[in-house]
């Protein structure tokens, strides 16, 4: 235990001098984004899949995303997509995949009309390619981490493993926005989603990332803190990204954190014998008391002004007409396109084209549902059936995934306010489509 609890130490620490390290020097973000994936593929291919490095690989890149982008390190916006897509493939290549999965092929061939369409409707001022990149490189993602992951048979110890590769990468973000915004006073003014407190970047996906941590953490602190030491440890670093989480002023990631530890105590709870459900009344109010001691804590340093931001109401207490900053509007379009044009939709990544020849309205979607439905049509809620239905036919023989869903809501929570600008709704999503067990079968189904 000494051993185990002291290299854990010494990886927070060091990613939190990662952090010091490209806020002092931030070209090193871009070396950092070369490193992590050219790594990776020396590990996989040294050890040839044999543990599913892949997915302790692409796990990382998740967590690391969002630090890319806030510090200019990220190549392209799809850099990470990309490269999780080329790591699920080789693990393929490795260590193959079920035969079952066939499933989610037949989702990608789904997104072929709306390809087809989009080509056919596309104005002289549309980046045709750009837009079809921009809107379907998650989908992609997410059907080819699906297709690897689908029934791939892994200890739940290994899944852990899994998770906190997302999650170190994640307190490197916390500890930068630290160094970036030492001061949450000093930049907090009103209730709106705050740039100053986010690293200067999109305070919508840092908190979605954040919320990630959130729940990581707080896993971690609940089921893999043996001793005091790691008790406490762990302890700190879900308060710190919380604060971090909940100072963005955005609302999704801290909601969604919550809901996914909600499920995961459900879940505990529910399992749990006779004797283990007593100790919960414990564990509900330690979790309690934490909550309420972190959200006093960032009342103070807010001014009160988070309370009504989480309230819908502006700085002088008045409230707000819309509850989702604007996305209500979008969402209302999107679903009269499909209305419209209830058969192919009007194109993948064409939405944004048709709101603003349609309604005078440009904004891209924030809702990959709604998106969904209007840029694919008929094919589109056959995809989104396909996505809503399969995890939890799986589940019904794998009642020992823990996180399945915890995994499953934060996709579904991210996907309708955060779509899927980032890879982490696509890989969390194709993790609960793991067959996590105790003691893992000589041989793995296929």
């Amino acid at each position: 235990m000494k051993k185990t609890s002291l290299s854990y130490g010494y990886i927070i620490l060091i990613h939190a001098l990662i952090a010091l390290a490209v806020f002092a020097l931030p070209f090193l973000s871009k070396i950092y984004a070369i490193v992590v994936p050219v790594v990776g593929f020396l590990i996989v291919v040294k050890k040839q899949n044999k543990n599913n490095e892949v997915l302790v690989v692409a796990a990382y890149m998740v967590g690391v995303e969002v630090f890319l982008r806030m510090t200019g390190g990220n190549f392209n916006n799809e850099f990470i997509k990309f490269n999780i897509i080329g790591f699920m493939l080789l693990g393929m290549i490795y260590s193959n995949f079920s035969t079952k999965a066939f499933v989610f092929w037949f989702f990608l061939i789904l997104l072929i009309p709306g390809i087809l369409m989009a080509v056919a409707v596309a104005n002289f001022n549309t980046d045709i390619r750009k837009a079809l990149v921009f809107n379907l490189s998650g989908p992609v993602c997410l059907a080819i981490c699906a297709v690897y992951m689908f029934k791939r048979n892994v200890l739940f110890s290994d899944l852990q493993n899994i998770v906190m590769a997302m999650g170190f990468p994640i307190f490197t973000t916390a500890i930068y926005l630290f160094l970036y915004n030492p001061s949450v006073k000093d930049v907090v003014t009103g209730t709106q989603s705050n740039f100053a407190t986010s690293g200067g970047f999109g305070p919508n996906q840092v908190s979605t990332v954040l919320g990630l941590g959130i729940f990581i953490f707080f896993a971690q602190l609940l089921l893999f803190s043996k001793s005091k030491k790691l008790m406490f440890l762990n302890g700190a670093l879900l308060l710190l990204i919380s604060f971090r989480a909940i100072v963005t002023f955005s609302r999704g990631g801290v909601i969604t954190a919550v809901v996914m530890i909600m499920c995961l105590l459900f879940l505990l709870y529910y399992f749990s014998s006779p004797r283990g459900k007593s100790k919960f009344t414990t564990v509900f109010i330690v979790t309690i008391l934490m909550g309420i001691g972190l959200w006093s804590y960032s009342y103070l340093q807010t001014g009160g002004l988070i309370e009504k931001r989480y309230a819908n109401k502006d700085a002088k207490g008045r409230t707000k007409k819309d509850r989702l900053g604007g996305r209500e509007e979008i969402i209302d379009t999107e679903l009269k396109l499909f209305v419209d044009n209830p058969i192919l939709g009007v194109g993948a990544g064409m939405g944004k084209q048709a709101r603003e020849e349609s309604f005078g309205m440009e904004a891209a979607s924030h809702n990959e549902i709604s998106r969904m439905l209007s840029e694919h049509g008929l094919f589109g809620v056959m995809g989104l059936f396909i996505l809503f239905v399969t995890p939890f036919i799986l589940y019904f023989d794998n009642k020992q995934h823990l996180y399945f869903l915890s995994f499953y809501v934060f996709w579904l929570l991210t996907i309708n306010h955060a779509a899927m600008r980032t890879a982490a709704p696509a890989f969390v999503y194709a993790l609960t489509l793991l067959s996590v067990k105790v003691k893992i079968p000589e041989k793995p189904e296929n």
